[in-house]
C-alpha cells in the first residue's frame, strides 16, 4: 500500500508538505503542489479512512509557547523548526500544534502570549519557563484547568510539569570549565561575560555558570573567573567599551566564557577594539557563532540540540495524550562539543528539514 512517506520520498519533500497538499491547508508553492498531485494521481493514492477517522476522534490541541527569534538573536529558531517538523508528523493522528511567541526579555509579553494561548483551549502546553514569578501564575492556571504541561530548554524545580526536555545545564557548564582549563597556565585569569537581562530568571544560564565555577573550585581554586555583566548586548558601543575596560584592567586574562548564545557579539566587540586573541568558549551553534568557530575566533561551542528539543517535546506530548505514556522526570539531550572541524555535521536533521520547507 502506498504511504505518505513514499509520496514524500518520490517528490523529494517532507511528509508534512504532502499532508498539507492532501488536506488543502496551503503553505506549499504551486510548483511543488503540482508535482505532488501528479504523483498522487499516478500512484492512485487515496486517504486512509481509518487513519482519518482516528484523527477526527483524537482532536488534541497542543500549544507551544517559546521566545521569538531574529537575525541577531536566532537561537530559538531551532526549537521552533523542531516543533514544526513534529507538528507535521502528528497531524495525521489528530494532533494540532499552535505556536505562540514572546519577547524573552519582557515578562509582560510572556503573560500576554500565554493569555492568547489559553483562548485556543489547548489540550496540553509545551513552553519555555523564562520568568519565575510569571511561570508560577501560568502553571497555576494550567493546573486549575487540568491541562498537562512540560518544560522546554529551561529546567525549574518545584513545579508539576510532566517532564523537562533539554540540556543538563550544570554539567554543560562544568564541561566548559574543563575545556577552558586545558592548556591554561596557572597564573591565567578567565573573564566570564553575561548579560544582566539573563542573570535573573534564566535558570539554564545560571546553572551553566554554577557548573563552570564549580569546576575551578574543585580543581584550581586560585583561578576564579572574573565576572562582567553587560547591561544590554544590543548596545554594541557600550558592550565593546565594557569588555575593553575589563580586559585592560587585568593583563592575566587568557580565556573568555560566555554562558549564552551571544558569543559572536563578544567576538565582534573584541575585533572592533583590536584586542589580542583569547580562548573563547560559548554556547549554541547559531549561524553567527558557527561562522566565528569556522574562522577560529571561537575555540569551542557547546550545543544543546535545540532542534531535537522542539521535535521531541511534541512527540513526547503526543505519546502522553494518545497512549497515556508518562515520560521520565527529566530528559537530557546529548551535550555536543563543537569545534571547527565537526560543526558542519552537528545539525543535519535541522538542515535537511529546512531544505524541505524552503522547497515547499
Amino acid at each position: 500500500m502506498i504511504r505518505i512517506k513514499d509520496i514524500a520520498k518520490e517528490a523529494n519533500v517532507s511528509e508534512g508538505t504532502v499532508d498539507r497538499v492532501l488536506h488543502n491547508r496551503g503553505g506549499v508553492s504551486s510548483k511543488t503542489e503540482t508535482k505532488i498531485r501528479k504523483i498522487l494521481e499516478r500512484r492512485n493514492y487515496s486517504i486512509n479512512p481509518v487513519a482519518s477517522a482516528l484523527a477526527m476522534k483524537n482532536k488534541h490541541n497542543v500549544a507551544v509557547l517559546i521566545p521569538e527569534y531574529n537575525e541577531t538573536d536566532s537561537f530559538w529558531k531551532s526549537p521552533y523548526l523542531g516543533v514544526l517538523k513534529a507538528s507535521d508528523e502528528v497531524k495525521n493522528i489528530g494532533i494540532t500544534v499552535n505556536y505562540f511567541k514572546f519577547n524573552q526579555y519582557d515578562p509582560v509579553s510572556y503573560l500576554e502570549s500565554f493569555e492568547a494561548l489559553l483562548k485556543t483551549e489547548p489540550t496540553a502546553v509545551v513552553f519555555a519557563p523564562m520568568f519565575l514569578n510569571e511561570t508560577k501564575k501560568i502553571t497555576t492556571q494550567l493546573e486549575t484547568a487540568d491541562i498537562p504541561y512540560l518544560f522546554l530548554n529551561i529546567d525549574i524545580e518545584g513545579f508539576n510539569n510532566l517532564t523537562y526536555i533539554g540540556q543538563d545545564s550544570y554539567t554543560s557548564g562544568y564541561i566548559a570549565g574543563k575545556l577552558m582549563h586545558l592548556g591554561m597556565e596557572k597564573e591565567s585569569k578567565i573573564l566570564m561575560i553575561q548579560s544582566r537581562e539573563h542573570s535573573g530568571d534564566n535558570n539554564a544560564i545560571s546553572k551553566r555558570i554554577h557548573g563552570f565555577n564549580d569546576f575551578f573550585k574543585n580543581h584550581t581554586p586560585n583561578m576564579n573567573p572574573i565576572n562582567l555583566k553587560i547591561e544590554n548586548f544590543n548596545d554594541v558601543l557600550k558592550t565593546q567599551q565594557s569588555i575593553k575596560d575589563a580586559l585592560n584592567s587585568n593583563d592575566s586574562i587568557r580565556g573568555i566564557f560566555i554562558p549564552s548564545s551571544r558569543t559572536a557579539v563578544i567576538v565582534d566587540c573584541l575585533k572592533q577594539s583590536k584586542q589580542k586573541e583569547y580562548k573563547i568558549i560559548g554556547f549554541d551553534n547559531t549561524p553567527q557563532n558557527v561562522d566565528c568557530l569556522k574562522q577560529d575566533d571561537i575555540s569551542f561551542l557547546i550545543s544543546q540540540k535545540p532542534f531535537e528539543q522542539g521535535y521531541e517535546s511534541i512527540r513526547l506530548m503526543s505519546d502522553y495524550l494518545l497512549k497515556s505514556k508518562v515520560p521520565i522526570d527529566k530528559i537530557y539531550l546529548p551535550i555536543d562539543i563543537l569545534i571547527k572541524e565537526n560543526v558542519v555535521y552537528n545539525d543535519m536533521n535541522q538542515l535537511m528539514f529546512e531544505n524541505t520547507i524552503s522547497e515547499a
